[in-house]
């Protein structure tokens, strides 16, 4: 029932419509202080819904087939952000088992033993020994003691944190990362991100490789100068590490006017991507602009849920943009 829905929502040629999932990390075992993450058993039983419903192409083909006008139907096309080792260590293999394509975006910044400031402030509260992390006479001292005495402590001050610091200047929000590792006494992991092997072991793999930046700023906040280092220095890096140009490219966080701005785009187009992947709902049309191409990935757990919850997403109407 759900794949003919789709294909009536999606038909192939010129009113096909392509629906992008986006995923981050693929975790070994469910993680008591992320319960919602996805893990290697989730992932599986997604990789074998979107098999049995969809045609998943990889991005490049989707992007120019949907230029084209000349789309299957029920196109779709999966990504990863960010470039956690998990992903190649554990959803590539989920990946081959299934027969699907996929694309990395990757920020140089972070491989070979980087981590991004989002998961030393996650690492410093879950590997914190005390029940309490006191943060006053720091840069974060706004934030006040933290309650760390239960799991779901944890979890409410890891989401008051990240809610605090997100949309910081990169380096005052490096300040408060850096003041929560100090203060809690963590030891956190240097592993969380891949090696450059990594990364041209799933290129070797057949999946695609595009950039994210270097340091996964929020564009909007930078200059036009800053911006543009950032996205050009990111995606230098990556042809440098794969020996091949890198054609495509996601805005970090991903929202329209809140994270990215035309600027951003103009800049994207100048350095001359194929395209650029957002975070707003929606599925990608005819008349999506290439460099603003909407990304969606439900959070149901239960197949049908799942399903109808894509389906929703492929009839929505124009997707955000600026």
């Amino acid at each position: 029932m759900i794949r003919t829905l789709m294909g009536l929502a999606s038909p192939a040629g010129p009113r096909a419509r392509l629906s992008i999932l986006i995923f981050h990390r693929v975790l070994d075992q469910p993680d008591p202080l992320f319960p919602g993450e996805i893990d290697r058993q989730a992932f599986d039983a997604i990789c074998g819904w979107l098999r049995d419903w969809f045609q998943v192409l990889p991005l490049d083909e989707a992007m120019a087939r949907l230029q084209r006008g000349d789309l299957p139907a029920r196109a779709a096309a999966i990504t990863f952000d960010d470039g956690y080792a998990d992903n190649e260590a554990i959803a590539l293999p989920i990946l081959q088992k299934h027969g699907l394509p996929a694309t990395f975006y990757i920020a140089t910044a972070y491989l070979n033993g980087g981590r991004m400031w989002n998961d030393s402030v996650i690492e410093s509260i879950r590997l914190c020994p005390e029940a309490t992390l006191d943060l006053t006479g720091t840069p974060a001292a706004a934030l006040g003691q933290l309650d760390l005495g239960s799991i779901e402590a944890r979890r409410a001050a890891i989401g008051a944190v990240l809610s605090a610091t997100k949309y910081l200047e990169p380096g005052e929000r490096q300040e408060w990362a850096g003041a929560l590792q100090q203060r809690s006494h963590a030891q956190l992991p240097k592993n969380l991100m891949m090696s450059s092997e990594q990364v041209r072991a799933l290129r070797r793999a057949g999946m695609l490789i595009g950039a994210h930046t270097m340091n996964h700023p929020i564009l909007a906040r930078l200059s036009e100068a800053e911006a543009e280092t950032e996205i050009a220095e990111g995606r230098d890096a990556l042809e440098q590490l794969i020996g091949e140009p890198v054609r495509h490219f996601a805005y970090p966080n991903g929202k329209p006017v809140q994270d990215y701005d035309a600027a951003s785009v103009a800049i994207v187009k100048r350095l001359g991507f194929d395209s650029a992947v957002s975070t707003a709902w929606g599925a990608a049309s005819a008349a999506t602009d290439l460099h603003q191409v909407p990304r969606f990935s439900p959070w149901d757990r239960s197949r049908g849920k799942f399903g109808l919850r894509l389906l929703k997403n492929l009839m929505a109407g124009p997707e955000a943009r600026l």
